[in-house]
């Protein structure tokens, strides 16, 4: 059966092999010295620890764009997440069929809720209808939330949200590429060859590694 040692996951993570061995026996997982650990239940037993071995109902509340992509999100099922239920309040919608699934009425929301046994939803709406809809599932038992319309959702004690905003992710990434757009221009500055110059000579040696005394036009 396929091992793992405590060296290996330690490369790979970034961490101290003594630490992750010290982090697994929390988990009950003792590795074999000289094997190392059994993938197959060391997976197990992390996914266990994680809620991911039971079968987590979720209901996906506005059915636009964004909420017809996540109801098509092949990844949810290999996680433990099943779609129970879509929902939507265009009345144009219901019953509509997306990634198999007929699109239902907020109408019909409490009781979806209840008859699944529901405690995590996902808010894909437009701004202004989204604390109206956190209000709902909060109110109807749910205890977890993912939202992903752009604004912040007010829940009271011992209710979670997770939220998710793709403008914030892309400030981060400009971010970073103005600090490399810096670091370059520091280069350049103190006589150094930034990184893309660098690649583009490179790419312009010939094969005995000269660059050619004629480029091309």
């Amino acid at each position: 059966m396929p091992t793992v040692s405590s060296e290996e996951l330690a490369a790979a993570a970034g961490v101290n092999s003594a630490k992750l061995r010290k982090d697994f026996s929390y988990l009950g997982s003792y590795g074999t010295r000289g094997v190392g650990y059994d993938v197959e239940y060391l997976v197990y037993q992390i996914s266990r620890e994680l809620g991911l071995t039971q079968d987590w109902p979720v209901v996906i509340v506005g059915i636009g764009n964004l909420g017809a992509a996540l109801a098509n999100y092949g990844g949810f099922a290999s996680r433990g997440f099943r779609v129970a239920a879509l929902i939507d309040a265009d009345p144009a919608m219901a019953g509509k069929p997306v990634a198999g699934i007929p699109v239902q009425h907020t109408d019909e929301l409490e009781r979806i809720i209840d008859d699944n046994g529901v405690s995590i939803g996902v808010i894909a709406t437009p701004a202004g209808a989204a604390q109206q809809v956190c209000d709902r599932l909060v109110a109807a038992g749910v205890t977890s939330i993912l939202n992903f319309a752009p604004t912040v959702l007010s829940v009271p004690e011992g209710v979670d949200v997770r939220k998710v905003d793709l403008s914030i992710e892309l400030q981060i990434l400009a971010f970073h590429e103005q600090r490399k757009a810096g670091e370059e221009a520091a280069a350049l500055a103190d006589g150094a060859v930034p990184h893309a110059v660098a690649r583009k000579q490179s790419a312009d040696k010939g094969p005995d590694g000269d660059v050619p005394a004629v480029m091309p036009a």
